[in-house]
């Protein structure tokens, strides 16, 4: 018979190594579940989510599973980008040289849609120094879901993807919607009031403003120009807020830093987590910077940045992980089965009736949030906080793992 002692052990020990490789880098991707395609019959969502101890690369077509287009006045058609991004799974405050958004993707949304920053590619007299909002400027292009294909087909959002998730649902956190190439999460538009968990739900607020001036000659942090990288006189053909130039950065002045994100407690990381959010007025319209701030909080890695980026190959050993089977197989698995899964946190156990066993809910941090040592066939019990958990059940002689998540 195995010591009481023994099975408790080598639960813990199972919980601790399925929570330390399926953390929220790796689980938030919506991943085709096979044979489903998005627009012009290409496949939709993530292929494929690969991970290591250090890493999570993410392969995409970026082409969302919902409906897109069309793009008023854009000629470009979206194409298959074949990318794979490499997402750290260690992300790291950046202490040297910030680091600035580029053109281009600067992290990846959840369904594997590319996310681009403000810019447009475009400076008044192309000088780069009065940077044209995208927003503004292409904004007529958008499609419903507020997203447009860049000249070489990639599918992308410079704010927030409407289609992605729902940003009106003032009642509760918002979800993990993206990853930066930083590593840090991106989170829809409403969080925690206090960065501890408390407080409730309220919309996080940009902590930018439109500058009050009527000519450009001046930067953002008040430096002034020479005369010969003068923007436009504000008015009604280059109205404030044409360039981002136009915003500036107070702090304190909202919830957010200047990166447009800050260090809080979310439902999936617990222990708290620096990470960005879209960031939208009470009318549901996006404010500046949108997603990401001109600058990255973190260190970025190589391969996701810059021309001809976001082909990355791992060069190290890698597991795949699927929503269905991303946990490993155990032995002499218990036949239990929990509903509804995912829920609003109430789970039901139905396994054999001859059958008493044990149970343990583990958080994300491999932590025990829930125990009961006798659980009858039909009992059920209740999660408060939305996130990703995992079940151990234990009978005399099997066990089983399952993924539990709360919506």
């Amino acid at each position: 018979m195995i010591k009481q002692s023994t099975i408790l052990a080598c639960l813990l020990a199972t919980a601790n190594l399925f929570a330390q490789a399926l953390t929220p880098e790796v689980t938030s991707w919506i991943i085709n579940p096979g044979g489903e395609t998005g627009y012009n019959n290409i496949p939709s969502n993530v292929q494929q989510v690969q991970y290591s101890a250090a890493n999570v690369y993410v392969t995409t077509t970026c082409i969302p599973g919902y409906d897109i287009g069309p793009w008023a006045g854009n000629p470009n058609t979206p194409a298959n980008q074949n990318f794979v991004f490499k997402i750290t799974r260690n992300p790291q405050k950046n202490t040297g040289n910030l680091i600035s958004t580029p053109l281009g993707h600067i992290g990846v949304w959840t369904n594997g849609v590319s996310v681009f920053n403000a810019k447009d590619a475009m400076s008044w007299q192309n000088q780069g120094i009065w940077n044209r909002n995208a927003i503004v400027a292409e904004g007529p292009s958008f499609d419903n879901c507020l997203g447009h294909p860049a000249p070489n087909g990639e599918y992308h959002h410079h704010l927030n993807p409407t289609c992605l998730y729902d940003d009106s649902d003032e009642g509760n956190h918002s979800p993990i919607v993206g990853y930066a190439f930083d590593g840090f999460p991106i989170y829809g538009c409403f969080g925690y009031a206090n960065t501890d968990g408390t407080g409730g739900v309220k919309r996080m607020k940009s902590s930018y403003r439109k500058r009050n001036i009527t000519v450009r000659q001046t930067k953002p942090d008040g430096t002034q120009l020479p005369a010969n990288q003068y923007g436009p006189v504000v008015n009604g053909t280059y109205p404030l807020g044409l360039y981002l130039e136009d915003f500036e950065y107070v702090a304190g002045l909202g919830d957010l830093d200047e990166h447009n994100g800050r260090f809080c407690v979310t439902p999936e990381y617990p222990e708290g987590i620096y990470c960005y959010f879209i960031t939208l007025d009470n009318n549901g319209v996006a404010e500046y910077p949108y997603i990401l701030g001109p600058q990255y909080y973190g260190t970025v890695q190589a391969g996701n940045t810059g021309p001809q980026s976001g082909h990355n190959v791992p060069n190290e050993p890698v597991q795949t992980y699927s929503p269905t089977s991303g946990i490993p197989d155990v032995p002499e698995q218990l036949k239990i089965e929990v509903f509804p899964n995912p829920s609003e946190g109430k789970f039901i156990l139905i396994f054999p009736e001859t059958e008493t066993i044990e149970c343990r809910v583990y958080d994300g941090l491999g932590r025990v949030i829930y125990q009961q040592i006798q659980v009858r066939n039909g009992e059920f019990f209740q999660l408060t906080t939305p996130g990703v958990y995992f079940l151990m059940a234990q009978s005399a002689n099997e066990r089983a793992v399952k993924r539990l998540v709360v919506r």
